[in-house]
């Protein structure tokens, strides 16, 4: 088993063209109040500033690191390749347009280091394109299972925190919705993910993206039950109908479901 940093964390942040929201979502890593973390960023070959806006604060804080794809490759291969240079005994997952806020890492450490958990997420408040709160959160489960999570992907990505002490293998698969194909492949194995029902990050909702019209996963999922989950057709429409239905009322409790639903 490969030997990794005790306590430090390391914070996976892939980045696309991301030049007119990546400085807030850096600064937000550099404002927690738990300093032993490293944050990898890995440009996938963007067009825009980028590059350079990361750079600038690599060179001030050596924490924060950067890799250049060498060609666009897209969120998966961006996402692996920062996991595969994380040297932290810890995971994380902020995307370049998301935030944390300051607690975020310790309030969540301190959760696990209590409970004895290997696997934690946490409940998190939405924002618009422009940053602007919403005033809707998105609460967390107390405890998720692999069957649970077949019908509702209730982890949101930017707020999973993992112990590789007990994950060593994390990789998410070339797919799209890869993040809830890599927390069932977790999940599937036995383990449990636990949530702390506190919302220590902030989703960006931005127009045209799929967090703005959720009418795009159906068939993501779909695949997920066919492909990596390896279930006949029946199962994988009898387990789609019913993530249909808790996605909709997910999204209706939190006052969105005219948002999140609208017409690609």
């Amino acid at each position: 088993m490969k030997a990794y940093k005790d306590g430090l964390v390391s914070i996976v942040m892939p980045a696309y063209n991301a030049a007119q929201t990546i400085e807030a979502s850096i600064e937000s890593v550099l404002a927690q109040d738990y300093s032993k973390w490293e944050l990898i960023v890995v440009n996938d070959c963007s067009r825009d500033a980028t590059k350079e806006i990361v750079e600038r604060f690599a060179s001030r804080d050596s924490r924060v690191k950067l890799i250049t794809l060498e060609k666009n490759s897209g969120i998966s291969k961006a996402r692996n390749t920062a996991i595969r240079n994380a040297t932290g005994q810890y995971l994380a997952f902020l995307d370049s347009d998301d935030l944390w806020k300051p607690e975020k890492l310790s309030r969540q450490l301190k959760f696990m280091t209590t409970g004895g958990y290997s696997f934690t997420f946490t409940s998190y408040e939405l924002m618009d394109s422009q940053g602007n709160l919403l005033k809707k959160t998105i609460p967390a489960k107390r405890e998720v299972d692999y069957k649970t999570l077949l019908t509702n992907n209730c982890i949101g990505c930017l707020t999973v925190l993992i112990d590789r002490s007990n994950h060593p293998t994390v990789i998410m698969p070339y797919l799209r919705h890869e993040d809830y194909a890599t927390w069932l492949n977790l999940l599937r194995r036995g383990a449990k993910a636990f949530g702390l029902n506190v919302a220590l990050s902030i989703y960006r909702v931005s127009e045209g993206s799929t967090s703005s019209n959720k009418l795009k996963v159906i068939p993501w999922i779909w695949s997920i039950y066919r492909k990596s989950e390896g279930f006949g057709i029946f199962k994988s429409s009898l387990l789609l109908s019913v993530n249909i239905c808790k996605l909709v009322l997910k999204y209706f409790k939190a006052g969105l479901l005219k948002k999140v639903f609208k017409r690609a």
